[in-house]
């Protein structure tokens, strides 16, 4: 037997050699042989009718099978550019719909830098569209300078409008009851379900976020063409019009297709330009390596407890923000003496109250440790996306980014009554209290259930509020006026003590640097400190494995010298072929030593 567990071992060390070691090697040598390089003279083309993350989703199968973009891969792949003197001018696709007004306004952001370095910038559209927020992608090709248009397309970019579909008095037909407690008037996200129209502080907040936003693009256009925001928006608003219309409005520069447009920024950049997508450009740069280090934490998706699984995919990683893994790379960044600083970039619609709470406490560990740490928040940080942000040392929102909602909802939907009108019975059975069914689909709460349920929605939003006033040293009673879960845009934020800047990523890096008092001319590394996804998490989790197996092993074949050892694993094997059926012969039993 001690010769089998020896043979094992060395069949196992094969195996992880074969599967682990040699697929990381091919892996290495295949990415660093598809490497692309960077011409001379290169336009970089920027397609943003893609859908768009605001993170990075790139696996180290990117290579092979693409990866979509993310809004700060591109923000950071043009300050790059921007320095680069061999990109000589960026070339943009625009969508025909709408766009993230926040992730519109960051790249802007990224296009101007990219234009103060004398580098020309050209954007074509086919065509603006309706759309709930068109006039955020108009806005983003104003910034270009030079906004081109395929003739006789259509330009309708004329406001900026939502629906909501309510669900009630479908619900009322088929017997569904939705069974919800919402912390306070503002807190509208169960709206459609409990009632068949926009109540009035749904309405106010919607029209109020709504027109923060269409403002901010109004305004951000008019500077970029230099021209009045009223006049501006009176003029849209007139609209629709077709590409020659606009044209002679002003409202565009120039009418091409596609291929005139590219062949027009080709030739800004002089002979030999070559056009270079802006996802190989990326893939070019390499990481600096020198200077104070400000870790970077990312953050998107609903907020939920847990732990990254790296197993589930070996392209992606995991699209939520799971509080172990946020948390831990916090920790992580507290230890680690060569960090200065950290900016935690936050883009969620919220999620559960205490894997937010896990997180925020451990920024606090951070802060603790001496790293200032100042969030970047992306498209949205809203209720629980605020919690995580409160208590930071300072608060950086785009514009446009939703934000605040400082409230709390919960409960479930009641189905019982709808299924037996199909013939269907449900029926619960339980121990213990009342209350053990009180999350069951079968029926409504019972008064007893309702009460504690309110009781525990109330001892959440009270511990939201109470968290908000310290993080943002304001007195409780303000922050109960501000809360009632509305959603808010950065720019009403600042003006409510919410947030302590506005701007985009690097604006947050600069205040980072503020805060951990490096120099502003000094260089300096991001470094990301999330945890490894995809499949190198997988194969670290998988060598992880194959290490503690062969350590096993080891102990089995250090066993199996010892004759006492291995007369017990005789029996333990004998036994389960017993249980098995099996006619074995029996061995010398083993008689233990005294000592």
């Amino acid at each position: 037997m001690k010769q089998f567990f020896i043979t094992l071992a060395a069949v196992v060390t094969a195996l992880a050699l074969i599967f682990v070691a040699l697929p990381i090697g091919l892996i290495a040598w295949v990415v660093a042989a598809s490497k692309p390089t960077v011409p001379n003279a290169v336009v970089l083309s920027l397609d943003l009718r893609q859908k768009m993350t605001d993170q990075s989703q790139n696996s180290p199968l990117s290579f092979i099978t693409g990866s979509g973009l993310s809004t700060l891969d591109v923000v950071t792949t043009l300050h790059h550019a921007a320095d680069d003197a061999k990109v000589k001018g960026v070339f943009i696709r625009l969508p025909e719909g709408g766009m993230s007004p926040s992730a519109a306004e960051e790249i802007r952001n990224a296009i101007i830098y990219v234009r103060r370095a004398n580098k020309p910038v050209i954007a074509h559209s086919q065509g603006l569209y309706p759309d709930t927020m068109v006039v955020a992608s108009y806005m983003l090709g104003a910034s270009s300078g030079n906004l081109w248009m395929q003739p006789h397309s259509s330009f309708q970019v004329t406001g900026i409008s939502t629906s909501t579909m309510f669900l009630k008095r479908a619900f009322d037909k088929y017997g569904i009851k939705a069974e919800y407690e919402q912390r306070y008037e503002f807190k509208n996200a169960v709206n459609p379900y409990l009632y068949s129209d926009y109540t009035p502080a749904h309405r106010e907040a919607t029209l109020g976020w709504m027109g923060s936003i269409y403002k901010s693009m109004i305004g951000y256009v008019a500077a970029d063409r230099r021209t009045d925001a009223g006049k501006l928006q009176t003029t849209l608003e007139a609209g629709p019009y077709a590409a020659e219309q606009a044209l002679k409005l002003g409202l565009v520069d120039k009418l091409g297709q596609v291929q005139e447009a590219e062949d027009a920024a080709l030739k800004g950049a002089g002979d030999g330009a070559k056009i270079m997508d802006i996802s190989d450009y990326e893939r070019t740069i390499s990481p600096s390596y020198s200077g104070d280090v400000i870790a970077v934490i990312d953050g998107e998706g609903a907020i939920v407890t847990g732990r990254a699984d790296s197993g589930n995919s070996l392209t992606s990683r995991n699209s939520n923000m799971v509080s172990d893994e946020i948390a831990g790379a916090f920790y992580k960044a507290a230890k680690d003496k060569s960090v200065k600083a950290i900016v935690f970039r936050v883009s969620s619609p919220g999620g559960s109250d205490t894997a937010s709470d896990q997180i925020s406490q451990a920024m606090q560990a951070a802060k603790a440790a001496g790293k200032p740490v100042v969030v970047s928040m992306g498209e949205y940080a809203a209720s629980g996306g605020y919690w995580v942000s409160a208590g930071a040392s300072s608060i950086v929102a785009n514009p446009s980014t939703l934000t605040g909602s400082i409230g709390v909802f919960g409960g479930k939907f009641a189905i019982g009554d709808a299924l037996s009108r199909f013939g269907i019975d449900s029926h619960d059975i339980s121990v213990g209290g009342d209350y053990s069914q009180a999350f069951s689909q079968s029926q409504n709460f019972s008064p007893t259930q309702r009460a504690a349920i309110s009781n525990w929605i109330d001892e959440i939003y009270n511990g939201f509020v109470t968290h908000v006033a310290a993080g943002r040293k304001l007195p409780e009673a303000t922050v109960r006026e501000i809360a009632k879960g509305r959603v808010w845009t950065g720019e009403q934020a600042l003006g409510l003590k919410l947030v302590d800047k506005l701007g985009g990523f690097y604006d947050a890096v600069d205040v980072a640097k503020g805060l951990a008092k490096i120099d502003s001319k000094a260089d300096f590394r991001l470094v990301n400190y999330g945890t490894q996804t995809g499949l190198f998490g997988a194969t670290r989790d998988s060598v992880h494995a194959g290490i503690s197996a062969l350590k096993a092993l080891s102990f089995l074949g250090w066993a199996m010298s010892d004759p006492k050892a291995e007369a017990v694993m005789s029996q333990i094997s004998d036994q389960r072929l017993r249980e098995q059926g099996a006619t074995i012969l029996a061995p010398e039993p083993y008689q233990p030593s005294v000592r």
